[in-house]
Parts: C-alpha cells; structure tokens; sequence
C-alpha cells in the first residue's frame, strides 16, 4: 500500500470515528431532552377544603323561617358540594316559622350544589307531626327548589290508622301527601295498640 493510500484510510478512519462521536453525542443530548420532556404527574386533592362541625344552617325565603338543618360534621368541598359524614337533621317549619311540620334525617347525607338537592342514606326517616304520618327507607333524594322528596328503593309508610309498603315514593316537603309508585302492601293498625317499630324521628 502507498503512502497516499494510507492517508486516504487514515482520514476515512479519522471521518468515521467523529461522525460516530458526533451521533453519540447527538444521540446523548436527544435521550436528556426526551427525559426532560417526561411530564410531572400531578397529585391532585379531591378532598374537603373545609371541616365544621356542630353546623346549623338555616332555610329562609323573604325573612320567614322554613327549615333549620343540623350535623355533627359538615366537609365542603371546592364546587360547593356538601357532605354529612355521620348524618344530618332538618326540621321544617310552618309559615309562622316556628311550628314543627316536618322531620327528615338520615346516617348520611351530601348536598349536590349544581342541582341543589340533598342525598340522604341510611335509616332515612321522615315523619310529618301534624298529621302523625312518616316514612323509612335506605335511601331519600330531597329537591329543595321543587320542595318534593322522592325514592326508587323500599319504603314502609305509617299513618294513624295504617302501614303501606312498597318500592319508589313522591312526596311534596312536608309530607302530607305522598304517592308509594309500587304498592306491596296495606296493614290496618289495632288502634288499642301501638306498633312496636313505629315511624318516629
């Protein structure tokens, strides 16, 4: 082999070695710029933003009292929603704002701010006082605009003089009308004795 070819190799191994240095390099700065690009996974708080307890809120429409609810424990959330961890109680009132008409409580309860209704769950009761009349279920949607009460689960429904069973339940606020949507079921009551497991608060 001549000197001039010897060269020629030379400078084509010299070309060789840094085209190869220059991609390991390139191929160096890419995979730390790939790893830079990788997203942070965010950890986001779904939680309550707020704790109270002991709460009374109060219902009102043009200064007249129409219904005091009480909980142990109350957590608001960001958008408003409420949530009753260990139950809730609300008394509704006549228009003078001080006779008790309505009764309604449950083990649990979460007050939907978008719609304005309450979910109520476990040992749901409601009894109306006025006419001695109240209803169980598992389960109990209160729609404070449209003041009604409704259910699709089971209900036992008590008044003086009968007990009605059934599935799904409409009832206006106070409930001193309803409408069981699946009857099951009519008991008349001894009225010389009183039922053990009666509907009360």
């Amino acid at each position: 082999m001549n000197r001039q070819a010897v060269k020629a190799t030379e400078r084509n191994t010299i070309r060789m070695a840094c085209g190869a240095l220059i991609l390991s390099t390139a191929g160096v700065l890419v995979g730390c710029q790939e790893k830079a690009a990788e997203p942070t996974q965010k950890v986001v708080y779904t939680g309550p933003t707020i704790e109270t307890s002991n709460v009374t809120t109060l219902f009102s429409d043009s200064a007249r009292l129409q219904g005091r609810l009480t909980a142990v424990v109350e957590h608001t959330f960001e958008n408003g929603d409420l949530v009753y961890p260990k139950g809730m109680n609300i008394v509704f009132y006549a228009k003078d704002g001080t006779t008790v008409v309505n009764t309604l409580r449950g083990n649990y309860a979460k007050y939907t701010r978008a719609e304005n209704v309450y979910f109520v769950r476990g040992d749901v009761r409601v009894r109306n006082e006025q006419k001695q009349q109240g209803m169980r279920s598992e389960e109990l949607y209160y729609d404070r605009p449209r003041a009604r009460i409704y259910t699709n689960k089971f209900v036992r429904v008590e008044t003086p003089t009968e007990i009605l069973t059934g599935h799904g339940l409409e009832a206006n606020e106070d409930f001193s009308r309803y409408k069981i949507l699946k009857p099951e079921g009519v008991f008349t009551i001894d009225q010389s004795q009183a039922p053990a497991d009666s509907v009360k608060p």
